[in-house]
This record gives C-alpha cells, structure tokens and sequence, in this order.
C-alpha cells in the first residue's frame, strides 16, 4: 500500500482504503464507487468459485489514488499537470475483477506487462518508477491478498508506463517541478489506457506500438543502447583542458584523445595512441566537431574539450530527454514531410521512409524563438510581397525612418494609412517621423514590393499557423555560411527554395520542375500556386538526433531548453552546466 499513498495517512472504512492530508479527507472521487463496492460481492456471478469472489474482495484493500504530476509541453512553454489516477474507477468499470491474475496465479499477459516494465530503459524510461522488484517478488506469492495486490501493481504501474511512453513523462516523486506552469488540460484518460490494454488481442504488440513508429524516434532509441553499453564498459576518458592542439602538434595528451574518439565511433578502434596529431586524428576530430555544432576546423580548443570531457552519463540523459519531445509531437509522420530542426539550424525532406535532401536554414534569435509546432505547407507564393509585421515596424523601422525620412523608399517598402482593403497609399518622405509614436505606426500599413530585395526572397511556403511562422527564401544568403545561424525573428529562412519548392510540388498538377519554377519567378509577377495535397511540417528542437547514415550527433542548446528539461526529467542537477553554458553560447574551437 506504501507504493500507492506516499505522504497520506491512511483510513479504513469497511475493507476500503482511502486518505487524509492533514484536517481535509482527501477521498479523490471515490465516493461513487463506495456503494458499488460494499455490494459487489453479491454482483459476481453465480459460477464464480469462492477463490475469485476472495480475491475479487481482498482487490478492495488496494484501491485508491494516487497524485500525479504529468509534465508537458503547453504554449511553446514546459507545464506540469496534477492529475489522479484512482483505481476504484479503474476497476468499477470491470465489477472489480482482477485484470492480470487469477486464483491460480499471474496470467501470461502479468508476465508480458512485467516484462516491458523491466526493459522500460530501452525506451529512455526508468524501470524503477514501476515498481519492478516489488511486483517480481509478489509472481512467487500464492496468498489472496498478495495476487491482488499484484493485480493493482500491475495495473497502477501499467497506466503509468502506457501514458509515459507514448505521451509522458509521469514526473518522478524525487524531482522538483515548482518552478514549471500549471496545466490543468495535459489528456490523462487512465479509463481509456486500461480498457485498451485490456481488450487488446496481443498486449505485447499494442504495447510495442505506443512509442512513436518513426526513424526518428527509433535511431534515438539505437543510439541510446549504444552509449549505455559504453557506459557499462567504463565511458570515455576525461580530457584536461588547456593549451590548444592543431594538426601537426606534439601533446601528451593526444593518446587520450585517441582513446576518447575511438570509443564514441569517429576514430577506428586500432589506432596506434601515439602524441603527434596526425592527419587521421585531424580527420577524426573534424567529424566529433561536426557532430557536436562546432566549427569543423581540428582545432582541438576550449569547446573542444568541453564537448569531448561531457560525461557518458550526461549523453545519455540528452538522448532521453529528445526521446520525449519526440512523444510530445505526432507519432506518424506521413510518407512525405519535412523536419526542421531549430537546435541543428536545418531542414531535412523525407519521403517514403528516405531522406530525400537536407539544407541549412536560418531561425529565430534567442529574443524572437522559432516555436515547436507541426502543420501543413499549403500553397507557395513565387515573387510575395512582404507585409512587415507591426512589432517589426514599430521596433525596428520607425527608429531607421527617424534616422532616415527615405529609408521606406529606399528599401522599396510602400507605406498605406491603414490594414484595410481601401487604405490608401502614403508618400513616407511627407510625414514627420519624429512625431510618431510606435501606436501610431502600428496603424499603418507597410508592404515590401517583391523583387531580390524582399526579405522573403523570391518563394514563400505558406503554413497557416496561430504563431503567424512560415518558410521562405531570404536576400542574405551569406549567412547560410554561419555554424550558428538564428538572425530571423521566428520564421525560417531556406537556403535552397527552389529545391525545397520542387519537392512540395512534385506529384501535384502543372508539372512543376526547377526550370518551370525559376521561369515564372523571372517573369516578375506574384504567382500563388495552391497545394492539391499539403505537405506536413514538423518543427522541432532537437539537440540530439541521427542521420541518414545513423551517426548520432549532438547540437547546441541554443535557446536553452535542454536545461529545463533536464531538471523536470532528473533527480539530480547536471555536473556539466558550465559546459552546457558554453555550448548555448556556442563559442567554437
């Protein structure tokens, strides 16, 4: 019982177990089920024998609730939901029959439920918040009340397991959330998750379908085997930082480096660990840069080392707590879509399971965050129009026109009296600017004529979206050539629109291919071309994933997510954050 109400003084009232915190009885909607409860034995059915009405009667002894607190992720924001999760509810729905166990003993679906519980860790969970041992030793016990009790484990820990691989985490009782919003509308519905355990004609299937079925789920879940069984042999070694190594050096330190890339899979395992930093070492180390958001140089220097003296264990984490924003967003994918990636500054195509391309794209600053969202592409503007955002025109280009009464004109921006369909048009160089206040200026109306100085290029991918974020082409395609690359204000910036347009377009009517594209854009006229089938885009923040060719990599925090996400997930404070500091900055080397 202790397993169930930690922190609650327990009460009695006929065989029914319920709870007070301090003066308040805290009965958590069992009330309904009371009577039903005090009557069900003379509700089993006539062939029921006397050993399942007693166990069906010592189930009553187990039936409480328990406190959850279901962490998500609500408004583009981390939140935390308490919920209850009640057995008597759980079990009213079936006359209070055990679901798992018979007079007999544990049921091959027990063994099942069990079994998934102890290899929850494949899954980036942890198999000690489901009580593993306990229900292990109780599948020995042959007593009444020890099989109900382990019918009501199974189920209590198996609600939990179900919500946490599939649309979890369940906050561990050991970690502190105060510092996370309240969300009261996180969708627990533990009638639902019991009712389709419980019918499911293979539960060892169904179970196995709850986590999301994409590759990109599953390479997290390869990779994270992988870096646990280099963490059951020991890690890798810790670097001591200092001097800066480059190519051609003599360092002592250089064997440890050797044996340190061996083990995480950029450098052969036979590599003889001598001190000169050879050109194969140089390659070796321009891939574990790669890898981790640096400046591929081989410039072995501070961040260098910070990324290469991160933990094992710390790895690990990263790889689990990317595991559950994977969960957060939509299990199928679709046969095409596309992937942003805000952490790794990139946009990847897929279809029918295969990466068709992948190219740098440019994302919020810290100030101007890309959200996390999943919608669809449906229509793609050739030649737009720019209508700047009122936050940008008050902010930003009221300053300049302050400075410069012909900065409008200038930069082939139009300025109208209003948002209106009738507004008319204003000669900027007439008005005062001086004078105007940014409420004022939020009136008015400024649209940027299309043409290579649009700051949306030359092809807009429109994605109707509360958060008013689209991709688009950009003039400034030099900053493509920038390892770190959020310059926007939240809306994503290709480096290759017409590649990108060629594949939403592909299947569609007209036969648009990169020649019809680049035609029409040269023409000069704004041209709209509707989607007959839109294409999904899932915009996501991955600071560890994997590629084509299943190497994993890890990026930079740049917005600073994963420390939040790290203190809702672990017990314990990261030993890194120094080093995580210096990758959110990103300073490379």
């Amino acid at each position: 019982m202790s397993l169930f109400f930690y922190g609650f003084i327990k009460i009695r009232i006929h065989g029914l177990a319920l709870y007070s915190k301090g003066l308040i009885l805290r009965i958590f909607a069992i009330f309904p089920f009371i009577a039903a409860t005090m009557a069900a034995t003379a509700l089993l059915p006539c062939y029921a024998g006397e050993d399942q009405k007693s166990l069906s009667t010592a189930i009553y002894e187990y039936l409480g609730c328990q406190p959850l607190e279901l962490i998500g992720f609500k408004e583009q924001h981390l939140s935390v939901s308490s919920q209850n999760l009640c057995l008597a509810e759980v079990y009213y729905q079936d006359g209070f029959q055990p679901f798992w166990v018979s007079p007999e003993g544990p049921s091959l679906k027990a063994f099942i439920i069990l079994d998934f519980l102890k290899n929850a860790e494949f899954e980036g969970l942890d198999p000690n918040n489901y009580a593993v041992d306990k229900i292990s030793t109780l599948f020995t016990e042959t007593q009444t009340h020890a099989l109900a009790e382990l019918d009501t484990l199974l189920t209590f820990n198996l609600i939990k397991y179900i919500y946490d691989v599939s649309r979890g985490p369940i906050k561990h009782q050991s970690v502190e959330t105060n510092f996370l919003p309240k969300a009261e509308d996180i969708s627990f519905e533990p009638l639902a998750i019991m009712e389709n355990a419980s019918k499911a004609p293979d539960l060892a299937s169904y179970l196995k379908s709850l986590p999301p079925a994409h590759q990109h789920y599953a390479n997290l879940r390869t990779a994270l085997k992988m870096y646990r069984a280099v963490e059951k042999n020991g890690g890798w070694p810790t670097i001591i930082a200092g001097r800066t190594i480059r190519p051609g050096d003599h360092d002592d330190r250089i064997p440890e480096i050797i044996h340190l890339l061996s083990v995480m899979g950029d450098l052969p395992p036979d590599v003889p660990q001598i001190s000169l930093y050879s050109l194969l070492l140089e390659n070796a180390v321009i891939k574990f840069q790669g890898r981790h958001g640096l400046i591929p140089d081989g410039v072995i220097g501070p961040n260098t080392f910070a990324a290469m003296n991160v933990p094992v264990s710390e790895r690990i984490k990263q790889i689990i707590i990317n595991m559950v924003r994977w969960r957060w967003q939509d299990h199928d994918l679709g046969e095409k879509y596309l992937v942003v990636n805000i952490a790794n500054f990139d946009l990847a195509a897929y279809e029918n399971g295969i990466e068709s391309f992948r190219f740098p794209v440019i994302v919020g600053k810290f100030q101007h965050q890309t959200p996390i969202f999943s919608d669809q592409i449906t229509s793609i503007t050739l030649n737009p129009y720019w209508n700047v955002p009122p936050t940008i025109a008050q902010k930003e280009e009221l300053p300049k026109l302050k400075k410069n009464p012909r900065y409008l004109i200038e930069n082939y921006i139009r300025l109208f009296s209003g948002w209106n369909a009738n507004a008319s048009e204003i000669d900027s160089t007439t008005i005062d600017w001086h004078h105007v206040s940014p409420a004022r200026m939020e009136q008015y109306k400024l649209r940027q004529d299309l043409g290579p100085w649009n700051a949306l290029g030359r092809i807009k991918f429109d994605l109707p979206n509360k958060y008013d974020v689209y991709l688009h082409d950009t003039p400034t395609q030099n900053l493509f050539s920038q390892t770190q690359r959020d310059f926007s204000h939240g809306c994503i910036r290709v480096s290759d629109p017409v590649k990108l347009a060629t594949f939403a377009l592909s299947g569609q009517p007209g036969d648009w291919t990169d020649e019809k594209i680049i035609n029409s854009i040269n023409k000069q006229k704004q041209t709209v071309i509707r989607l007959t089938e839109p294409l999904p885009v899932y915009i996501t923040y991955q600071t560890s994933w994997v590629d084509k060719n299943g190497i994993l990599y890890f990026s930079s925090d740049i917005y600073g997510r994963d420390k939040e996400l790290f203190s809702a997930l672990f017990s314990e404070k990261s030993n890194n954050a120094e080093i995580q500091d210096a990758q959110m900055q990103n300073l490379h080397n």
